[in-house]
């Protein structure tokens, strides 16, 4: 897997053709060190096959620490290190628009420029070798193992390395990209487990410890707290994150984040980084968000989640503000597909959906991964905020397909007041934009330029109301708001723009 280095974006952290070298050199402190893990390996997987195998339902909350103590981080390891495990893969990956080989180049082929059917490019070869890394932990004694799904996509052959140093073949029994959850199986009994903890009872500044095999060194051990929780990064729409500042590098994926009672919270999965390795920021997956995919793909061999049909991103105080909300909890509507359930239940822009079944949403990201645990075909009850009072919508789901869940990110974005040159869109300009209205921003000053409003965009509404036409602008500026939500359109994606008018 290529790891994505850009600024400021996501990375998985799983390690690709890692060389290891240099452990010749410590021979004789290897020998000991080797020794002495052998020891404990042996020690902690005796006292872990002697607890029952943890289950879904069997979630501990995280128990407080006393005033002024610091975790047992090596009982924990004792405990629960044998049950870590190494991944590596092999297998092939298409090429795409690589590099070939320029027949012009060589003088030989010279001769043939020109001739029918002898190109000037040699193509590569379609398909590319490749060698990873990442980690994982065993969940049952006979051999039921939890990884990241990029750890083992496109995997031909697929190797686990125990605590004990044993080495044995797994079978990927399904692999979830939405949720980037895998499970592994490997001919194995008696093994030693970790036990499960529950997420929601962590608190930001709970202690944790990642256990994994960064960089191809198997059983490491880092320690950080919890940073935040339910973070949402792009492309990963189900899964509310739990943020660490435990350092995890390539080849951490998959494995486990534990809490102070040695109990399994998280896993490890992805970092920010603008170097390719850890900076601080790491990410883990919930453990009940693992486990709720784990049973569906152990029970039918795939994992599916439920679709709402909506594209939400999140408030911040001025659209709140414009929405008549006092605080910018819930997920707010800027598009919804017309062959949706959110559509045929009447869902439509400017909608702030607040809760779930009762289950209360702050943030985009905590809808998306509401609605993504959900069974296609149920019905749920939407609480939703609509021109200043409350709605409840009952909303059938369907079946989400792979990739369609997408979250808007908010940005900034009306007439003179608003700094904006506007005109109508043409007739060929909607069906390119597949919109029925909207009026073209021409040119963008003042406080919509402040709020990032560019020539080029597309007003479709303000405050909830469509804005097909400049007088539909007036008629809302006419009340001399000290702030409007403008819907607009830019590059196919269509998100809410806060615009400051004081």
């Amino acid at each position: 897997m290529k790891l994505k280095s850009l600024k400021s974006l996501p990375v998985t952290a799983a390690a690709i053709g890692v060389l290891i070298v240099g452990l010749a050199a410590y021979s004789p402190t290897r020998a000991g060190i080797l020794d002495f893990l052998e020891h404990k390996t042996a020690q902690a997987a005796n006292d872990a096959s002697t607890q029952p195998p943890a289950s879904a339902e069997a979630l501990h909350p995280v128990p407080p620490l006393p005033a002024g103590e610091a975790p047992n981080w090596r009982q924990i390891v004792d405990q629960s290190g044998a049950a870590v495990v190494g991944v590596t893969v092999e297998g092939t990956r298409k090429i795409e628009n690589g590099p070939a080989f320029d027949w012009g180049q060589d003088p030989f082929f010279q001769f043939f420029r020109g001739l029918p059917g002898v190109p000037f490019r040699m193509p590569r070869s379609a398909e590319q070798p490749f060698h990873g890394q990442g980690s994982g932990f065993v969940i049952s004694p006979d051999g039921l193992i939890l990884t990241n799904a990029h750890v083992v996509r496109d995997a031909r052959e697929v190797t686990v390395k125990l605590a004990d140093r044993r080495e044995l073949k797994a079978k990927v029994l399904g692999a979830d990209p939405a949720t980037d959850i895998a499970v592994l199986k490997v001919n194995a009994n008696g093994l030693p487990t970790v036990k499960f903890g529950d997420p929601k009872s962590l608190q930001v500044g709970d202690y944790v410890l990642a256990i994994g095999a960064p960089f191809g060194f198997d059983q490491s051990a880092t320690a950080g707290i919890v940073s935040a929780k339910g973070r949402s990064l792009p492309g990963d729409a189900y899964v509310p994150f739990i943020q660490t500042d435990a350092a995890v590098n390539p080849g951490n994926s998959g494995g486990p984040l534990f809490d102070v009672a040695g109990d399994v919270v998280g896993i490890n999965a992805e970092i920010y980084t603008q170097t390719g390795g850890y900076q601080g920021l790491s990410f883990a997956i919930p453990i009940d968000v693992a486990l709720h995919a784990k049973d569906q793909i152990v029970t039918t061999g795939h994992a599916s989640h439920a679709r709402l049909g909506v594209m939400v991103q999140d408030l911040n105080q001025a659209l709140a503000e414009s929405f008549g909300l006092s605080r910018p909890d819930g997920a707010l509507v800027s598009s919804v597909d017309p062959e949706s359930p959110a559509a045929a239940a009447g869902l439509k822009p400017g909608d702030v959906i607040t809760s779930v079944n009762d289950v209360s949403i702050q943030r985009a990201g905590d809808l998306s991964s509401q609605i993504g645990r959900e069974t296609p075909g149920q019905r749920v009850t939407l609480k939703v905020w609509r021109d200043h009072a409350a709605k409840e919508f009952d909303v059938k789901l369907t079946q989400a397909e792979t990739g369609t869940a997408q979250l808007a990110q908010g940005g900034g974005g009306g007439h003179e007041q608003l700094g904006l040159a506007l005109r109508p869109l043409t007739r060929q300009e909607r069906v390119e934009r597949s919109v029925e209205h909207g009026l073209m921003v021409e040119d963008a000053g003042g406080p919509a330029a402040r709020a990032g409003i560019q020539p080029g965009d597309v007003i479709l509404g303000i405050d909830g109301q469509p804005a097909g036409s400049v007088e539909q602008i007036r008629n809302v500026m006419r009340n001399h708001p000290k702030s409007v939500a403008l819907l607009i359109e830019r590059d196919g994606q269509k998100i809410f723009v806060p615009v400051e008018l004081g």
